[in-house]
Parts: structure tokens; sequence; C-alpha cells
């Protein structure tokens, strides 16, 4: 059990969560702390019956404190947590700026749980739609190595934080009044409409957000190998992340193979039955730390191809709920 727990950004969408999860699972700690930017500092909070106050977050902050769970922004991340590190405290980081280091752990516990134990400082937790995705290709990669990955995402404006969903929300409604309405995060309305973009251009035309699938993808798989060809869509829903994946193996795998392992896997539900229209969807996952897989069938051009659905809660187990995952793992190792 760790003593002291520092929880950094808990006022954001994603912070928001950490704290109702470390709540309602009774996360072992004798004591907690919560930091925060200057704005916030001196804000009460009620955690776990008792009454709390947001520290602002400062290089010196980290004093005495044995474990961080950090939801901030990139640039926040990389300037604050190394003081972390050096304060003596395991670090798991949901930003992206130490996802790729190669001195860093990119974790799903159901994954690569001992990476996470044998880390020192820094556990990152992978971009929301790389950890649903990766969810669903494990069970797969048990059976048979995974050659190739063609995924298109259709991402709900939740991952683009609070903001993201307050756009989404008065766009609508200024679009069905025939207003105007200022987007604050969106290039491009969102409301009533799909924009095929997520983040900054990169390589080769490929998103930002695109090439967070595929280098974080081999890296928590364990295999450089594999091929990934993402395409990353903001569509207008308000949470989960809904993902059309195309998987081709070096060995056949058949549906009912597939749906085994799923089912036989820890945080996967099945929903497959075309027939009686069953199936994930947005609405129907919101709320909920499981992947969920439907609509599975083969590949009708690759005998080695399988297809099939996934949705997932972007907020949940694409975000906080694998960064406390990882904690709890943690405090089950730790000394």
């Amino acid at each position: 059990m760790f003593k002291t727990v520092a929880v950094v950004g808990a006022s954001g969408a994603v912070g928001r969560i950490i704290l109702e999860l470390l709540e309602e699972r009774n996360f072992p700690a004798e004591t907690f702390r919560f930091l925060s930017s200057a704005r916030s500092a001196g804000t009460e909070l009620v955690f776990q019956g008792r009454e709390y106050v947001f520290e602002e977050l400062t290089k010196d902050a980290f004093e005495g404190v044995d474990l961080v769970i950090a939801s901030t922004p990139d640039d926040i991340a990389g300037e604050y947590l190394p003081y972390a590190v050096q304060a003596g405290a395991k670090v798991i980081d949901e930003s992206g700026y130490w996802r790729m280091n190669p001195d860093v752990a990119l974790v799903v516990p159901e994954i690569n749980p001992q990476d996470a134990i044998n880390a020192k400082g820094i556990i990152a937790s992978p971009n929301c739609s790389t950890t649903q995705m990766v969810m669903a290709l494990k069970p797969l990669q048990n059976i048979s190595r995974i050659r190739r990955v063609i995924v298109s995402t259709y991402q709900a404006t939740s991952g683009a934080g609070l903001v993201g969903t307050e756009d989404l929300i008065h766009g609508s409604q200024a679009r069905l009044q025939g207003t105007d309405y200022q987007y604050k995060v969106f290039a491009h309305p969102i409301a009533f409409n799909a924009v095929p973009q997520i983040g900054g251009p990169k390589h080769e035309g490929y998103t930002s957000e695109e090439m967070k699938m595929v280098y974080e993808t081999r890296k928590i798989l364990g295999d450089d190998r594999i091929l990934v060809n993402p395409t990353c869509v903001r569509i207008p829903v308000w949470n989960c992340h809904s993902e059309s994946i195309l998987v081709e193996t070096e060995e056949p795998i058949s549906v009912e193979q597939a749906v085994k392992a799923w089912n036989d896997f820890p945080g996967i539900t099945v929903q497959d039955n075309l027939p009686e229209k069953l199936y994930p969807m947005p609405l129907t996952s919101d709320g909920s730390d499981e992947v969920y897989i439907g609509r599975v069938r083969k590949d009708l051009t690759s005998p080695n191809g399988i297809s099939f659905w996934c949705v997932s809660d972007n907020l949940r187990k694409g975000a906080a709920t694998n960064a406390v995952q990882i904690a709890e793992l943690l405090s089950q190792h730790c000394s």
C-alpha cells in the first residue's frame, strides 16, 4: 500500500473520473493530495467523506508523495513529472508526452502488467483510441502473430476534453435553431458533421492521433513488425470511441476462435448477434470499463483476415480506468 497518493489534474474530464474510481474502488492509501494549477489552488473538494483543498502544482509539491496519478496537458507533464520521480514517487501519466520514450513503460494492465511492475519512475497510459484497439488485438495475437491492422476510428467529442463536449452541445443547439456558434476546440463544426482530422499533420499525411496508434500499438504488444494503417475521425457523439478494425494474422483465425479468445480475456465483452440487432454502440457502452466487440466476420478479401467493430468509453478504460488499474497493480506489488 502507498502511504501518500497525489492526483494531478483532478478537475479535468479524466481527472474527475479518476477521483470517482479511486473512491468507488476504495484505493488503499493513508492520505491523498490533489494538485492543480494556481487558478484552481485553494478550491475545496470532498473525497472519501473528507474535505481536501487543491494545492498548487509546483516543482516542490511532490515531497513525501509515494504515487502520482497525473492527467495534464503534455507540456505540464513534461515539465513537472520528472520532479515527482526525483522526489521518489512512482508516476502514472495520462498525457502523451512520455509514451514513446524508450525508458518509459507504456502499459495496459491486462496486456503487459510486468512492464509496470518493473518500471522505474514514469509509467505512461496509452492514447484512448490505442487502448481499446490493443485490448482487442492481444487475444488474437495470443493465437497467431499479427501482420497488419487497418483501423478507422469514430471518436467522441469528449476526447477533446470538457470544452469538446460543450462544442457539441452548443453547436448542435445553434444548428437546430439556425444561429451561429463560435467553436472553441474544433476547427470545423462538429454538429451533424464528421471531421477526418484529429491532431496535427505528421508522417506522410497522417495525423498525430493516427501515428500514436501506429507506434503505441507496436510498443504495447512488443512487436515492431506490426503494420498499422489508421484513419481517425471525430464524430458528433459525446462519449465513447468506436473503431472498425481489420486484422490480418500469419495463421487464419476463425470467428469462433476469435470470439472464444475475447470471451476468455479480462475486460472484454462480446456483443455479436446481427439478426437480433445486438452490437456495441456508444450509447450502450457509456459509463462502462469494458471494451465491447461485435460485428465479427471473416475478411472477404483475405483468408487470414478478420473484421470487427469495437466500442469503449474513452474517458474510462481509454484513460481514467486504465490509470487506476495501473495504480492498483503497483499497490499490490509495492514494498
